[in-house]
């Protein structure tokens, strides 16, 4: 399945996006909140997504990832898709220099530096507020989400490895 690198929020972050997803489901909305929490389904923003990461890669990614901290500002709902007539709603988080710097870092030390959706240029940083929404709901969902918070800056600090096979996660870098 898939082997990911993740940047986690800073709990006032996370806390950001946690209300966004209660918000969804509360009003009977797609959301990413799940009806049973999970201590690994958590707002982050994906760095790298793999079927599988190389031998040794794990060690040069935690090396890419160990000391850094950045701020990064949340930016406004975007719509991914639509696949089987279905979207994906997403908090963009704009693409500053040095988020761009760290995303490279990290797929050229898993060696993914020319991965379609990886490689340089062509990721897109973003956090999920809802998965598998119909065209229909669209309205609905924007409606509630509304502005949110775009334009608040959140730290960045934490990194982990998530194992979808597994479904566990542990923590990179300095963790």
């Amino acid at each position: 399945m898939t082997q990911s690198v993740e940047a986690l929020l800073d709990p006032a972050g996370e806390s950001l996006l946690l209300a966004e997803w209660d918000r969804l489901a509360d009003a009977g909305l797609p959301s990413s909140r799940r009806a049973v929490p999970s201590p690994t389904h958590r707002p982050h923003v994906t760095l790298l997504a793999l079927d599988a990461l190389p031998a040794g890669a794990e060690d040069a990614v935690a090396a890419a990832v160990a000391g850094v901290s950045l701020r990064v500002r949340l930016g406004p709902v975007v719509i991914f898709g639509p696949h089987r007539d279905r979207y994906v709603l997403v908090r963009g988080v704009v693409p500053s220099p040095e988020l761009l710097d760290l995303q490279q870092r990290v797929a050229v030390a898993a060696g993914a530096g020319d991965h379609p959706h990886f490689g340089r240029g062509r990721w897109t940083p973003h956090l999920t507020l809802a998965p598998r929404v119909d065209r229909v709901r669209l309205p609905e969902v924007l409606e509630v989400l509304g502005e949110g918070p775009a334009g608040s800056e959140v730290q960045v600090s934490r990194f982990r490895r998530w194992d979808s096979d597994g479904r566990r996660a542990w923590p990179l870098g300095d963790g």
